[in-house]
């Protein structure tokens, strides 16, 4: 059994090994990558990404990649395609495919058939001068010197490569397309990445109660109030205009000083010039607020500084937001 030392450092080496191979990948770059990527942005069909073994299971991650980056894509296994999945391929789609050596029978099989439809072909392989390196339209290199698996045999650095070259597709095709966050949020809506990029305040605001008391309010109808409405915290208001907040920390150090609750109205306790947010301001906003200030609670306002009610750390935290 490996000590400790060595494990540590076939760790290393092999993200070492794949790393360097990421880093030769950038020289291998030219104007067939380019004329691929203005390719792809002018059709009008979809993109196919083929493959076989390992490079099959890239070509999903791709895909995923295409989709939710504002480029169509669908997956089609190399394999099936040429036993009735070819189907999957439409007139104006362009087809990547995705093979290490670039000869595999499969590969051999399918890329004719594909051309005799007349869609283009893009070849991402370690070989250039394989069948699929010749036949494709445009060729990018993903030649890695050796794989990070000690016998130099189970697809690790060249897999890599793949992935890698699949993610710069999608980032230029990304930019070109002037794809924003706004975009990538309607391909994104559930899960903390989608709601960081789409939850407002006012989705968080509408479910709590709005706690409320006059300047003049008893520090007793305070405490009901704060207690009630289940949010830690209270608006203090003078004629609908916020003048105040108070937190259960306030009473709580009122409390430490004073037990003559009789002797003080809200406005002897409350924090003036409470920091507020607009309702149609983003939940990451709220968040980034809370956290620069050091505070758990914030009060929110619409465009005319008019009070709405109030949103906790926990209602963040709730939607995954924290």
């Amino acid at each position: 059994m490996k000590n400790n030392n060595s494990i540590i450092h076939t760790a290393k080496k092999t993200i070492l090994t794949e790393s360097n191979a990421i880093a030769n990948l950038a020289k291998l770059i030219d104007a067939n990558f380019e004329n691929a990527v203005k390719f792809i942005l002018a059709s009008k069909g979809r993109v196919i990404i083929t493959g076989i073994g390992k490079s099959a299971n890239i070509a999903t991650k791709i895909v995923a990649t295409f989709n939710s980056t504002g480029t169509p894509a669908i997956f089609m296994h190399a394999a099936d395609a040429i036993h009735g999945d070819l189907g999957n391929v439409q007139e104006d789609d362009v087809v990547i495919c995705i093979s290490k050596s670039g000869n595999t029978p499969e590969i051999k099989v399918l890329i004719p058939l594909i051309r005799n439809y007349g869609n283009k072909i893009i070849a991402i392989t370690g070989n250039i001068d394989s069948f699929l390196g010749k036949n494709a339209d445009f060729t990018l290199n993903t030649f890695v010197e050796k794989e990070a698996c000690p016998n130099n045999l189970a697809p690790t650095s060249s897999t890599t490569a793949q992935l890698v070259m699949g993610d710069a597709l999608a980032m230029c095709l990304l930019e070109l397309n002037n794809f924003s966050s706004k975009d990538f949020a309607k391909y994104h809506p559930g899960g903390a990445l989608g709601k960081r990029l789409y939850l407002r305040v006012s989705d968080l605001v509408k479910e709590n109660q709005i706690p409320k008391v006059a300047e003049n309010d008893t520090i007793a109808k305070v405490i009901v109030e704060i207690s009630e409405k289940r949010l830690g915290v209270t608006a203090v208001l003078k004629e609908d205009t916020i003048v105040g907040i108070i937190t259960d920390g306030d009473i709580r150090r009122m409390l430490s000083k004073s037990t003559d609750i009789q002797s003080f109205t809200a406005k002897d306790i409350m924090g003036k010039n409470p920091k507020t947010i607009d309702k149609d301001a983003m939940a990451i906003e709220a968040l980034e607020t809370l956290e620069s200030n050091s505070i758990t609670q914030i009060l929110v306002v619409d465009k005319a500084h008019k009070y709405v009610g109030v949103i906790h750390l926990h209602d963040l935290i709730k939607e995954g937001i924290f």
